[in-house]
């Protein structure tokens, strides 16, 4: 079962997580790369990877 949540500004995540990785968002064309919105470039993003 996966369990979200989000209490003053602090996120937990209980769920099988294969791995964790940070990387900066960067302009592509129109857009930006991690399929975030384009006001988010520069700016920095976690990906979660979770197990099947």
């Amino acid at each position: 079962m996966r369990t979200v949540q989000v209490i003053k500004g602090d996120l937990t995540i209980k769920d099988k997580v294969e791995v964790i990785y940070e990387r900066k968002i960067t302009p592509f064309g129109n857009s930006a790369k991690l399929d975030a919105q384009k006001k988010y470039i520069g700016r920095r993003a976690y990906v979660i990877v979770l197990k099947d």
